[in-house]
């Protein structure tokens, strides 16, 4: 005698369309998360530009001090004095620059936080929903299916 084997394929699909999923929540999810991402990398090329800038400056002016040094001097102290004057020249332009990208990262976390903060209670707020949707959705499946 043989035995017929069953189908569960039928039976998996009518309870998959008993509890529908809403993938408005998975799609309101990535855009927040794509808009999260747009807003970091926003912080991240801003402060690279203005780290550039910084080291930039700070370059050429290094080049501009150094043309000082190696110009041809009369005495030989006047070697010794270019050669001072281009480290406290360097000193300051270095104290100048560290305080530049210090404001730069300082400006990041700034921005970093207030950016994390808004994503935290953006993303608490979309759970919270989709939370709330998904209950309402599976108490109306489960009353649909109870009243067959």
């Amino acid at each position: 005698m043989a035995t017929k084997a069953q189908d569960y394929t039928k039976t998996m699909q009518d309870m998959m369309g008993a509890f529908p999923v809403d993938m408005t929540a998975f799609q309101d999810g990535f855009k927040t998360y794509a808009a999260f991402g747009e807003k970091m990398s926003k912080v991240a090329l801003e402060a690279a530009e203005k780290s550039t800038e910084i080291s930039t400056a700070w370059t050429k002016g290094t080049i501009a001090k150094m043309g000082d040094v190696t110009k041809s001097k009369s005495e030989a102290a006047d070697y010794q004095k270019s050669v001072s004057d281009f480290a406290s020249a360097q000193a300051e332009m270095t104290s100048e620059s560290m305080a530049a990208f210090a404001e730069v990262a300082k400006k990041v976390q700034m921005e970093t936080v207030e950016i994390m903060l808004a994503a935290g209670k953006t993303a608490s707020e979309d759970m919270t929903a989709a939370a709330k949707k998904a209950g309402e959705d599976m108490t109306a499946a489960a009353k649909k299916a109870t009243a067959k």
